[in-house]
């Protein structure tokens, strides 16, 4: 088995779009309307399906706003340089929402940015990691 993608319901496809292709740098793989679900898919990514895993945005036509509840977590992406990447971001337009720097209570250097919809992204500075595993379930507690 292998993970394929993950689903987020997007409130404004093109904006959502936008930002995964041209803030993070991901490539629009594919995108199909369902015009008898009233649904479109897009799926972007880093690399191609096969052997990479992607995120699919769901836009439901003429649902504008989601709920997003208090079960949902983030998306982690590890980065080269995240302090150079955060710039990158912002001078893009991008929404910064924790500026990099060490986790709380570890070692391993992160930042937040957050998708047009409201989904956070944790951008993880490679290399810095620790204990990974430990320190990613802090952070998502904290």
């Amino acid at each position: 088995m292998r993970m394929l993608h993950t689903m987020l319901r997007v409130g404004n496809l093109d904006k959502s779009i936008a930002f995964y292709c041209d803030v993070l740098g991901m490539t629009l793989l594919r995108k199909k309307d369902y015009p008898n679900g009233k649904f479109t898919l897009a799926f972007v990514g880093y690399g191609d399906e096969s052997d990479h895993t992607v995120i699919e945005l769901t836009y439901n036509w003429g649902v504008e706003d989601y709920d997003l509840g208090d079960a949902y977590g983030h998306i982690a992406l590890g980065v080269e340089d995240i302090y150079g990447t955060c710039e990158t971001i912002k001078a893009q337009g991008g929404n910064v929402v924790r500026e990099p720097g060490p986790m709380k209570h570890g070692s391993t250097v992160i930042a937040f940015v957050q998708d047009p919809t409201g989904y956070k992204i944790e951008l993880i500075q490679l290399g810095t990691q620790g204990s990974a595993k430990a320190e990613t379930h802090a952070a998502i507690a904290n």
